[in-house]
């Protein structure tokens, strides 16, 4: 009897599902776009040097990331692996 009252408590309703799914994309993609904007504060020429080849190899490897977060989620595929070197 006890095994099927762990089992129900861990079935989720598909609004509860829902509602987990907007809470956690909203969190997290406001992450994302606040490591981004800190990103862009690299962009002080008064503070740091940095090529154009650099700025392109930044930007490839977040648009990567970016395709690759939108084939997972559209169910094509995709991978966890990050990698990146300037």
């Amino acid at each position: 009897m006890l095994d099927k009252t762990v089992e129900n408590s861990k079935q989720k309703s598909g609004s509860e599902k829902r509602l987990k799914f907007v809470e956690l994309a909203e969190n997290r993609t406001k992450n994302a776009i606040k490591m981004i904007k800190v990103i862009a504060k690299l962009a002080n020429k008064n503070a740091y040097e940095y090529t154009e080849t650099d700025v392109k190899k930044i930007v490839k490897a977040l648009t990567k990331e970016v395709d690759a977060l939108e084939a997972r989620m559209m169910s094509t595929g995709g991978k966890d692996e990050v990698d990146f070197k300037l």
